[in-house]
This record gives structure tokens, sequence and C-alpha cells, in this order.
């Protein structure tokens, strides 16, 4: 009889299970839409808590009151860079954000809007990893997911995705400084936002590369400019 105790292989296997990220389509869909009504991500993440445990710095707006009000202060520091009131959540020595307790978030139904967004599935999207060693549990987990192509249209989508997120990354010198971000959480948001420069990338590959940059810099202020309202500078993730 069973322990209960599952054995390591069983472990890995579980490790290696494909999990479905739905039709690609659809998921551009809808996470581009987020981006813009500044909504949450639909994820399903079961019990995984890889990106409470990855090292990451949480940006929170001045406007989050419900979220900066069950925070301890002495958590929060001043973010880089951007104005005053904007402050980031760090994590302890083992890469944990502070306020997971018992394998739980415990302020989610008061969570970051940086957190309400996160979706790791836009790393298999832009065809990146989420980084290093101290990224593991992502890696691990986005390695797992796998989209489907219902329609042509889809893997088209999917394609320009990362051929957006390949360009950024092998032409920063193309764009004012700042403008490729640094972190491949928001270099994947990025090339989300201006993929459709990239939908016919045979076109794009004809164009020099300043064209393609032009393009890309002009259809990111277009998505900017489509918000119902003005929006919090993006996340420190």
């Amino acid at each position: 009889m069973s322990d209960g105790t599952k054995s390591p292989d069983i472990d890995d296997a579980a490790k290696r299970q494909d999990l479905p990220a739905g039709g690609f389509s659809s998921w551009l869909c809808r996470t581009r839409s987020a981006q813009i009504e500044k909504g949450s991500a639909d994820v399903p993440c079961g019990e995984c808590i890889g990106c409470c445990t990855s090292s990451y710095f949480i940006h929170i707006g001045p406007g989050e009151s419900q979220t900066l009000s069950r925070i301890p202060k002495e958590l929060l520091f001043p973010a880089p860079g951007l104005p005053k009131g904007h402050v980031l959540l760090g994590y302890d020595e083992q890469g944990r954000c502070p306020m997971l307790a018992d394998g739980k978030c415990s302020i989610y139904e008061h969570r970051p809007q940086t957190c309400r967004s996160y979706d790791c599935r836009v790393f298999p999207a832009a065809g990146i990893e989420a980084g290093e060693s101290d990224k593991e549990l992502i890696n691990l987990r986005i390695r797992r997911w796998r989209f489907s192509y219902p329609a042509e249209g889809d893997r088209r989508e999917h394609a320009a995705v990362q051929a957006a997120a390949r360009f950024l990354r092998e032409h920063p010198d193309c764009f004012p400084d700042g403008f490729v971000p640094s972190t491949p959480a928001q270099l994947a948001v990025l090339a989300i936002k201006v993929y459709d420069v990239f939908v016919d990338y045979s076109d794009a590959k004809a164009s020099t590369d300043v064209v393609v940059a032009e393009a890309v810099m002009e259809r990111m202020s277009q998505f900017e400019a489509s918000g119902p309202r003005k929006r919090d500078p993006p996340g420190s993730r």
C-alpha cells in the first residue's frame, strides 16, 4: 500500500506533462485586452506558485490603496525611475514573495495589479524563457505550455509574436535608449503589443531594420493610446 509519498519518477513525469495553453489567437486577443484594460489574466495555475517564488520585484502603483494597506510598509521601497508613490515589493532570501503564506497568497483578493495581469504563457508565446537559474520554477512551467492552432491564423499570429521578440532582442540599437525592455517578461509583453508589424514577416524582412523599428514604435504608440484611460507604468517583473 502506498504511503501517499510521490516517487521521484512521478514528480519528473508531472514536470514533463504538457499543459494546454488554449487557442493562440483567442489567448492573444484576451492578453492584449488585459494590457489595455488593466484586467486580470485568466491563468490555469493549479497549484503552481512559480511566479511567487522566483525572485520577482512587484511594482505597485500609488492608486492601489487596498493592496498597499495590506502590505507592511517596511517591505516596500521606492521604484527606481518612476514617480513618487510607485513602490516595489521585494522577496526573501529564497526568492519568495513575503506575502506568500502556507503556499498561498495571503492578500490574494487584494493582490497587486502586476500579479493580476501576470501570465507566464507570454514566454512560450514570444519564444523566450523567463530568465536564469532564479527563474527556473517559471521556466519549468513555461516549457510545458502548449498552444493549439484551430485555424491557420493562429499559427501566423504566433509566428509574428516570436518574430517581434526576436527583432527586439537582435536590434536594440535601432530603438531609443530604454525602448527595448531589459527583462524577459516586459520584452514578451512588448512583442505581444507590436506583433502585427510582423504578421507578414516577409514584408518586414524586406525592409531595413530602421524602417521596421519605426513601424514597431508607431504601433506601440497606437497601442498605448488605445486604452480607455491613462495607465500606470508597466510593472517591474
